[in-house]
């Protein structure tokens, strides 16, 4: 496993470069780039900006790991995803453009009016066309595991059975519905066929049942990232350095 940061929250008003050379001190070896903050990657740039990100990461040691895009799918309104599937596609060539190797997508409700199926079918259809486009270009699709009543692991289930596709699969976010008495053994078993990605977020706290769940990481020899994604700091460099040591002491053996 490797540790890496999403830049949501703590490192969202740095731009690229301070992003970067704070992930380097701190020991952290990739990031995940949120949209609308300060570091500025969004599909907007141009070719010359986005050959500068590239050469940037290329003279780094921390790998731009993805894009946090904040498409969803499950809207009944097929305009509306087709807004997000073609927001999606856009950072997708982003992610291309600047080596990046996946990006971000997320479910964030079950709309009124509309059956769980129907819904769960819609966000498929959707993936699968985002996957395609992806996969062509070297790309991966992480769907989170997100959203009040989509963050179900059950519901991702279906969502990744009912999308069937290579180049599609989960980013694992550490919600509070992983839990069954205590253990999220269950719920990562059933996701675990599908795990892209990984969000993490307040490793000192025991809500959440850490050290099982980089145990399974381990078993099941997931060698990809780990992202750190919590709430701002008011000591932000300090607080990259504690969380690495705390994240390091899990993932030992």
């Amino acid at each position: 496993m490797k540790l890496g940061a999403v830049t949501y929250n703590v490192l969202k008003d740095w731009d690229l470069e301070t992003v970067i050379l704070q992930l380097e001190k701190a020991g952290f070896e990739g990031v995940e780039l949120r949209t609308t903050h300060k570091h500025g990657v969004e599909p907007s740039l141009g070719h010359k900006e986005r050959d500068q990100v590239r050469l940037r990461f290329a003279r780094t040691p921390v790998r731009l790991v993805g894009y946090g895009s904040v498409a969803e799918y499950h809207s009944p309104d097929p305009a509306v995803r087709r807004k997000n599937i073609e927001d999606t596609k856009a950072f997708v060539d982003l992610a291309r453009d600047t080596g990046a190797r996946g990006v971000k997508v997320r479910p964030n409700a079950f709309p009124q009016g509309v059956s769980r199926e129907q819904t769960i079918q819609n966000i498929a259809v959707s993936l699968k066309e985002c996957g395609d486009y992806a996969q062509v270009r070297g790309v991966e699709i992480w769907l989170e595991v997100h959203g009040r009543e989509t963050q179900e692991p059950r519901v991702c289930e279906a969502i990744m059975k009912a999308t069937n596709h290579p180049a599609v699969g989960l980013c694992w976010n550490s919600n509070p519905p992983d839990i069954i008495q205590g253990s999220v053994r269950e719920n990562f078993q059933r996701l675990r066929p599908w795990i892209l990605h990984c969000h993490i977020n307040e490793l000192a706290n025991d809500h959440y049942p850490w050290r099982e769940l980089f145990q399974l990481f381990r078993e099941t020899k997931y060698e990809r990232f780990t992202m750190m994604e919590v709430a701002e700091s008011p000591q932000p460099e300090r607080f990259l350095r504690w969380y690495r040591a705390l994240w390091r002491e899990l993932a030992r053996a």
